[in-house]
């Protein structure tokens, strides 16, 4: 039978190759360190509002022939008022992994049952008020419970989660197939570029007056993620101001000549599932749809 145990700092590697299977069926190209992957079971920096909300993190393995088979990561939020009043006492399974069956393991599947009644048995110790799950791995655009993991959403399903959040698209461009900007603009029209509130910005102006902005973020390789493919970026805010959606394709030119400066080759991005206005505009720009990814799991047993 399976071991249901917690994690052991001899488990690192194991663990990291089950976090890259998982990585790599969402996103090509993009691995994680050992380093990260440790580092993410002690706090989460990129969370910067929600982490200091954390009050306990519980890491648990299943073991099989002495091989990680699986790997659940959980956390306790705060019942403090300084939490946010919908992590206020909640319990979450930030991510749950596991190896689909194989000739070598069989019953993976009986593996990962277990492991999610230990962590259903967690979250009853801890006597949360409620129970989340998401998939957030430590890695740039895995979040939620993407398609190519539908052995991970059977076994939250038979757990009693149920998904009551929205649908998110991901998409990823090839930069070099990104437009280029006019050599002449528009009259009136110009450029600028400014620290932005999730990256670089680039704000459009018509006649002095902002029609909108772009950002990008380009430091999703970080040097500790040691990423296979580190010419990726983000598109992590856009705004077009309501009459001016010619000046989308103006921003993404400007933005996408910025980033071949900086080495970029990819550019991912996201899009509500209901937005098909959003979701047009960025398949027609060169983007293409890479996965669907459900958000916010609640338990109901």
């Amino acid at each position: 039978m399976p071991e249901v145990r917690p994690f052991h700092r001899a488990d690192r590697d194991q663990l990291t190759d089950l976090v890259n299977a998982h990585v790599a069926a969402v996103i090509p190209g993009v691995f994680v360190s050992v380093n990260t992957v440790l580092s993410s079971l002690e706090r989460q920096p990129d969370e910067f509002i929600t982490d200091p909300w954390v009050s306990e993190r519980v890491t648990l393995v299943a073991e099989r022939r002495r091989y990680v088979v699986a790997a659940a990561h959980l956390l306790r939020y705060g019942a403090d008022a300084e939490v946010g009043e919908s992590y206020r006492n909640a319990g979450e399974l930030n991510w749950f992994i596991f190896q689909p069956p194989t000739s070598l393991f069989p019953d993976t599947e009986k593996a990962a049952d277990q492991l999610m009644n230990a962590c259903l048995a967690q979250l009853a110790r801890w006597n949360v008020r409620a129970r989340h799950a998401d998939g957030a791995l430590p890695a740039p655009a895995v979040y939620g419970l993407p398609r190519p993991w539908p052995h991970i959403r059977a076994v939250y399903e038979r757990a009693g989660f149920r998904h009551t959040g929205d649908t998110e698209v991901l998409f990823l461009a090839r930069v070099a197939d990104l437009p280029l900007p006019q050599p002449r603009p528009r009259p009136g029209v110009r450029v600028e570029r400014t620290v932005g509130e999730c990256g670089t910005r680039l704000t459009a102006y018509v006649d002095e007056r902002s029609v909108g902005f772009i950002e990008v973020d380009t430091s999703l390789p970080r040097p500790e993620r040691h990423a296979r493919a580190a010419g990726l970026a983000d598109l992590s805010n856009l705004h077009i101001t309501a009459h001016h959606d010619e000046d989308w394709d103006l921003l993404l030119a400007h933005a996408a000549d910025w980033l071949r400066l900086c080495g970029v080759d990819r550019l991912l991005a996201y899009e509500s599932a209901d937005d098909q206005t959003a979701i047009r505009r960025l398949l027609t720009a060169g983007f293409r749809e890479l996965t669907r990814t459900a958000r916010g799991w609640e338990h109901r047993p």
